[in-house]
């Protein structure tokens, strides 16, 4: 490594850790050893220091023992006539750098707590987001499992001009980067001059605008770290897995934009640590030999438009893009983005009028591939501020489609045409609603682009299976009258047919091994009662998965004979997650929560525990926060059960598995819920209720608990013993 740049890291790092412990200090002086500190939300408490060093920091009395080891991990200050290897001691500096950063940031949320904004949007003027939740970890973390985000840039400083922010960011989104926004240059910050450009920001918009100093590095850092715990199964304080575990599969990189002080070369060389190289704007001294890093450590003096593809190349990121011939920006990273109704031009369905969408198979002699028709206006038509009803009819042709296939690529319309930059999607079937702003139909974006969209991206997800792709786009009110009719009636028959497959009916199963890279021991394998326990993948999707790709990670397992019908086990399916899972998990039941339970993953998106006392099961879901009746948060137990294991008493599942015949039926079934947090009851009312009244218990869910009623079982088993809720009654689960 550089001299320059070793003896420059060093210096900054004893300016952090001195800054860090001074104001440790004064916390003391104001709080107590015993004052607790921690990021929100999280149970990984400060996560750099938990994983690297296994310390959970939870009061301000425990960061004595870590300013302690970034005392013994500082390396003395470089002199001139020593020559030393220095890439060992700058590495060291760097992570005794971030270790300081992250317990400055932890008082700092002591200090004052509402320097930041809580969850995924900036709160008016307040556009710092701090360190991420676990449930935003958990939401966007999956992301990175299955590809959607192939990796993070995390930007330091601001370039001289915020139109070159706004080039770079949207360059970095448009490779479906996420992009995390720290420190500042001459006073400028990216985060500010997005903001003052018109641009969103924020986790949806994947532009996450962390703080505006230097040591908001810790919280992409943390990011990254947890990412390793939380869906690679490393442990706390296994440092070497941890960082290995960043190289070869978070692929991340800093871009160091403005003049480079000793503090952000301590950082650079933190974030090195990582596998992460540093890509500068300015002619600072580089590291171009491999190492740490994949290729090389430190580049510099890129000009900004090459920046981007540069800090891709020297991460040894591959990026895959369709082309989609729209005039504007195209990208994942967009979907998040909002049309306010200031920013508005043309709305068409919500409450203003119809919008329907209807995907149907034809023969290959009936579909002209390509052919993108509207029938009626269409927005360069329409006065600003107007609404018109809408059909999108998508017909396709292929030898391998079949109609099973239809409701799949019908749900693709909502991320494929929410990818567009200006174009919000909302809703699907016959709710759908869109919107279009101002800047999408200054930019020349037109109804006939959603066409085109689909024609495009149909062909490249879904290639496999379809062979021709045609588009008919209707804005006049009878014949969106028309095709809604026919679309519901067409839904119905969908419904019955797919509520109408069984698991006793069906042969051969599917599984999904796509969160493996992260879990590895985890086998989730779906049937037409069971879906994924990340509520992304039901057995049709998963056949479709298939078709498309016969090497990917569904697969058709014949379900074999059956060991345990109760249960739910069958000899086929135990025979590949043996093989799948390496030989980790010799088996497992569909049906239960109590004997040898399917493994779970860090994506599912419930998880239901067992309650002694109440003889019954709750279940909660990622995004509610608080503690729950088993004394754990979800994620705790998440971190406990999610590492691809399985654990009797706990299971992971998707929302709409509650609502499926066969949840824990093994078990008792749906009876056996005695406690879900409240909004979650609410997002499954109406499902629950048919289900409930299936079974002779039509009041059900007024019933079952929530966190109104308690948090313990001591305070919820009084309500359930007043409502007579049958789980009280059932046969003991013990």
């Amino acid at each position: 490594m550089s001299k320059i740049i070793a003896s420059a890291a060093i210096r900054g790092a004893h300016k952090i850790v001195d800054s860090a412990e001074s104001k440790w200090r004064e916390a003391m002086d104001k709080w107590g050893a015993k004052q607790g500190v921690g990021f929100p939300n999280t149970t990984y408490y400060l996560p750099i220091i938990y994983g690297i060093l296994g310390v959970p920091v939870r009061t301000l009395g425990d960061m004595e023992a870590v300013l302690k080891r970034c005392r013994e991990m500082l390396p003395p200050p470089v002199r001139e006539e020593l020559h030393l290897p220095y890439l060992g001691p700058a590495l060291d500096a760097g992570m005794a750098t971030f270790w300081a950063e992250e317990m400055a940031e932890a008082i700092r949320y002591l200090e004052d707590p509402k320097f930041y904004a809580q969850g995924e949007d900036p709160e008016g003027d307040r556009i710092w987001l701090g360190a991420a939740d676990d449930v935003i970890m958990r939401k966007r973390g999956i992301e990175f499992v299955d590809g959607t985000a192939p990796g993070f840039a995390a930007i330091l400083g601001a370039p001289p001009d915020p139109a070159i922010a706004v080039k770079i960011a949207q360059e970095l989104q448009q490779k479906n980067l996420y992009v995390f926004m720290g420190g500042s240059n001459n006073g400028d910050r990216t985060s500010k001059q997005l903001v003052d450009a018109g641009v969103q920001i924020g986790w949806p918009t994947r532009l996450v605008s962390f703080g505006p100093d230097t040591s908001a590095a810790v919280f992409a850092i943390g990011f990254a770290t947890r990412a390793a715990m939380s869906f690679g199964g490393c442990k706390p304080g296994d440092f070497r897995k941890i960082l290995i575990y960043n190289k070869d599969r978070i692929f991340a990189f800093v871009l160091a934009l403005g003049y480079v002080s000793d503090e952000w070369y301590a950082n650079a060389a933190g974030a090195i640590n990582w596998g992460f190289p540093v890509i500068a704007d300015s002619a600072i001294p580089e590291v171009l030999p491999t190492g740490i890093c994949t290729y090389e450590h430190v580049v510099s003096s890129i000009p900004y438009d090459e920046m981007v593809a540069k800090a891709i190349e020297v991460r040894g990121l591959k990026v895959t893009i369709a082309e989609v011939p729209v005039p504007v920006a195209y990208g994942p990273a967009f979907e998040g983005e909002r049309v306010r109704k200031e920013d508005l031009y043309l709305e068409c369905g919500g409450s203003a009028s119809d919008a329907v969408e209807l995907c149907v198979s034809k023969r290959m002699e009936e579909v002209e591939d390509g052919h993108v028709e509207l029938i009626g206006k269409d927005i360069d038509e329409m006065e600003e501020g107007s609404k018109l009803p809408l059909a999108v009819v998508v017909e396709v042709a292929g030898r391998k489609m079949q109609e099973d296939f239809e409701p799949i690529l019908e749900r693709q319309i909502h991320h494929l045409v929410n990818y567009a930059q200006g174009v919000m999607h909302i809703g699907q079937r016959d709710i759908a609603w869109y919107r279009i702003s101002k800047g999408a139909k200054e930019k020349g974006f037109l109804l006939k682009h959603i066409g085109a969209i689909l024609h495009a991206k149909l062909h490249h997800d879904y290639g496999n299976i379809l062979d021709k792709v045609q588009v008919k786009l209707y804005t006049e009110e009878p014949a969106v009258k028309e095709v809604l009719q026919r679309a519901r009636a067409l839904y119905s028959v969908r419904d019955e047919r797919v509520e109408g497959m069984t698991d006793e009916q069906t042969d051969v199963y599917y599984s999904c091994t796509l969160c493996q890279s992260f879990a590895p021991t985890h086998v989730c394998v779906i049937s037409p009662e069971r879906t994924g326990l990340c509520g992304s993948y039901n057995m049709l999707d998963c056949r479709a998965a298939y078709e498309i790709n016969p090497t990917g990670p569904n697969q058709p397992i014949p379900k074999g004979d059956t060991i345990d019908g109760k249960l739910g086990q069958w000899k086929g399916v135990n025979d590949f997650v043996t093989k799948t899972s390496r030989g980790a998990i010799p088996l497992y039941n569909f049906y239960s929560v109590m004997q040898d339970p399917m493994t779970t993953c860090g994506c599912c998106e419930c998880i239901a525990a067992v309650l002694p006392l109440c003889n019954g099961v709750m279940t909660v879901n990622r995004e509610f926060a608080d503690m729950t009746p088993c004394g754990m948060k979800f994620t705790t137990l998440a971190g406990t059960i999610g590492g691809g294991i399985s654990t009797p008493g706990f299971v992971g599942h998707s929302k709409y598995y509650i609502t499926q015949r066969k949840f824990i039926s093994g078990d008792g079934g749906l009876a056996r819920i005695v406690w879900m947090p409240k909004s979650l009851k609410e997002e499954i009312r109406e499902r629950f209720g048919k289900r409930a009244e299936e079974i002779g218990i039509p009041d059900l869910l007024d019933r079952v608990a929530d966190e109104s009623v308690g948090t313990t079982e001591e305070e919820i088993l009084p309500f359930l013993e007043e409502k007579g809720h049958p789980a009280l009654t059932m046969d003991p689960l013990f």
